[in-house]
């Protein structure tokens, strides 16, 4: 008896691959890093997707044919959780991927990843190498031109600039930073912002506590106040009660 082949929408695309997000601590935080600083920044479009460690399907059919960036921004798609990213149903590929590559990984990275991204048309592919363990220099990107990837040349401070998303891509310390290249503004990583977070809180404690210590002042004041005029209606009433007296033996 003949097998009856499988229709296609019954192919199974698995979501987890059981594998660690990044395999050290740098690595993990600066994929957020990245991935939140994106999403922040594309909050207000309604048409760019960002998103990191998601497979990303590219063969409708075939489940092997299947990548999983550690960052990647797409541009024309609705916003919106995803299980996975299926081209064939997306319509579009990324227009920047990046990598936070480790010797572990730079084999794929440099190679099997590179050839599919260039043959999928990704516009731009950034390689980070934050512990420095094989790429120099630290930061690598590369951006189509025709059909092949050229390289891109640093500025001279080695940073990369992105014209897909308008920004410029800078090593600082062991970490990657993201800086808007219109403006210079850099967009803060999160302990960054959970630092100035924090900050606002206990500056807000602190006007919280001046105002209660300022409210405690006003109202000591208008006690003082109110005592004080008592002391003065009590006064008043004694004297006019003295004026009277003396008033009385005086008719007397």
């Amino acid at each position: 008896m003949a097998a009856i082949p499988l229709r296609r929408d019954y192919v199974i695309y698995p979501e987890p691959d059981g594998q660690p997000m990044a395999e050290t601590d740098l690595h993990r935080e600066e994929m957020v890093d990245l991935i939140a600083g994106l999403q922040r920044r594309y909050r207000p479009a309604p048409d760019v997707y960002v998103a990191g460690n998601l497979f990303f399907y590219y063969r409708q059919g075939d489940p092997r044919s299947v990548v999983a960036p550690d960052v990647f921004l797409v541009q024309g798609v609705p916003k919106g959780r995803r299980r996975v990213y299926k081209l064939w149903e997306e319509g579009k590929v990324p227009a920047l991927v990046i990598e936070v590559t480790s010797d572990s990984t730079r084999s794929e990275d440099v190679s099997d990843k590179k050839r599919t991204y260039e043959r999928l048309g990704v516009e731009e592919y950034f390689l980070h190498d934050p512990l420095g363990d094989y790429l120099n220099p630290r930061l690598q990107g590369h951006r189509l031109s025709g059909a092949r990837y050229k390289a891109m040349r640093p500025m001279a401070d080695g940073s990369l600039q992105s014209l897909s998303t308008g920004l410029t891509l800078r090593v600082e310390g062991p970490k990657l930073r993201l800086i808007d290249t219109a403006s210079g503004e850099p967009l803060p990583w999160v302990e960054e912002l959970d630092a100035r977070a924090l900050e606002a809180q206990e500056r807000a404690e602190i006007e919280a506590a001046a105002r209660q210590v300022a409210e405690a002042a006003r109202q000591a004041a208008d006690a003082a106040r109110q005592a004080a005029e008592e002391r003065t209606r009590v006064l008043e009433r004694e004297l006019a009660r003295l004026r009277r007296e003396l008033e009385g033996r005086k008719g007397g």
